[in-house]
């Protein structure tokens, strides 16, 4: 779980490649969303970045590509990326990172270490990621991630509901992923109800499950 930002102020440095590179020193995450958000919408850039040097780390946006770079480590940096679907992440993406830092964006979509994932078809980049989860304990952890980001618990306690009305055609990777993770844990998937979204996933609950999607809740 990501641990926040000690309180008081924080400095950051935003660029976009255009020479006018932005220090900040902000007292709360919402307002360096807000001196973001100006920087951002002021450009029309290919890669914009947030720099926490203090922190040793940063977050690249690049929306014309639909990639998002989270680096950590000032001396070895190691670096994650992430395919989004829309520009309009960008900002939500920031947001976290300002709350959270690198931890932040745990739980916001598939990272990978390896860039050339980004591009392969998302039932497959689904599978690589699921292979990535060896424990019981992280599988059951990414499980709840998938789930605490668009599901609910049903009325009735008794399932799970991911991608809540959502279409099938949503969120490819991460439902080949968690239906891969699904199998590995041995969890019940059962037939969502008549009227439900085609893109729904309900899963009994699991006492596993139930405990981490109680901390992500």
């Amino acid at each position: 779980m990501a641990r926040p930002y000690a309180s008081g102020p924080k400095q950051f440095v935003f660029a976009a490649g255009d020479g006018d590179d932005r220090k900040v020193s902000v007292g709360d995450p919402q307002e360096a969303y807000v001196a973001f958000s100006a920087f951002f919408r002021d450009r029309d850039a290919d890669v914009y970045t947030i720099g926490d040097e203090p922190a040793g780390q940063s977050l690249v946006l690049m929306p014309g590509r639909g990639v998002i770079v989270r680096v950590e480590g000032a001396d070895r940096p190691r670096s994650e990326y992430l395919r989004i679907d829309r520009a309009d992440r960008c900002l939500p993406g920031a947001m976290l990172f300002f709350e959270n830092g690198h931890a932040g964006l745990d739980h916001f979509g598939q990272w990978f270490s390896d860039p050339a994932d980004l591009d392969a078809p998302p039932e497959t980049r689904g599978a690589v990621r699921a292979a990535a989860f060896t424990t019981e304990a992280a599988a059951v952890q990414e499980v709840a991630r998938i789930w605490a980001d668009s599901g609910f618990v049903d009325p009735s306690d008794r399932y799970y509901v991911f991608f809540d009305s959502h279409d099938v055609d949503d969120d490819r990777a991460e439902r080949a992923e968690l239906l891969a993770l699904i199998e590995f844990l041995g969890l019940e998937r059962v037939d969502a109800p008549a009227g439900s979204a085609s893109g729904e996933v309900w899963v009994r609950t699991d006492a596993r499950l139930a405990a981490e999607c109680a901390r992500w809740s």
